[in-house]
């Protein structure tokens, strides 16, 4: 299993807010089993061998290996909600605004990849009530992306005949990236983001320029 890259400036940890350390130790060692196992081959006593603990002491932080499923999957979709948000709301024009969100969105399923293989992959595995939280959060990834791509066709910048249909094709682009990115391959996080901003900004006609 390729581990996550160590040379990519400011990435920021996923789980740098997860308090205390025991349980930031916990979901860490659960991204890198599920990844590698799938999640129902993992078993908790595999995630607390990883963490370096009993299997006694992960249920003091999480009663179940769902619910450590689920806090991953969470953190991960709304750390791209928040990419994606930020470039919507910014103030450059529809095409600079697109490619911001997807070379970022991009760069963090590289960066992250390992992680991002089981944010997106895993969903299945979710408790119902679980489940219909996250893809609420991916709903709104969608519609925050699908905005950008109105605003382009309604300023006569962008040709997408269906935009609905762009959107999902472009989200389905860019999430593709964690599971083929290699941290030791040719290609660095930023150099895929751009190759996938110019791609994408032909995608809906607006020409290479990204910014």
């Amino acid at each position: 299993m390729d581990a996550e890259p160590k040379n990519t400036g400011a990435k920021v940890e996923p789980w740098g807010d997860i308090t205390p350390d025991a349980a930031r130790r916990l979901v860490s060692a659960a991204v890198h089993a599920f990844a590698e196992r799938g999640y129902h081959a993992t078993t908790t006593r595999d995630i607390a061998s990883r963490a370096g603990m009993s299997p006694a002491a992960l249920y003091i932080h999480y009663k179940t290996k769902e619910e450590l499923l689920y806090q991953i999957s969470k953190v991960g979709h709304e750390r791209a909600l928040t990419i994606v948000e930020r470039a919507r709301d910014s103030a450059g024009t529809p095409a600079e605004r697109l490619a911001d969100a997807v070379r970022s969105f991009v760069r963090w399923h590289a960066e992250h990849h390992t992680t991002a293989r089981v944010v997106q992959y895993e969903l299945g595995a979710l408790a119902e009530e679980h489940h219909a939280e996250v893809i609420a959060v991916r709903k709104a990834t969608d519609g925050a992306v699908r905005s950008i791509i109105e605003d382009g066709v309604k300023a006569g910048v962008f040709d997408v005949p269906d935009v609905r249909g762009t959107t999902v094709a472009v989200l389905s682009l860019c999430i593709d990236v964690a599971r083929w990115f290699n941290a030791a391959g040719r290609s660095t996080p930023d150099e895929v983001g751009d190759l996938y901003a110019g791609l994408v900004l032909r995608m809906v006609g607006a020409g290479g320029g990204q910014r």
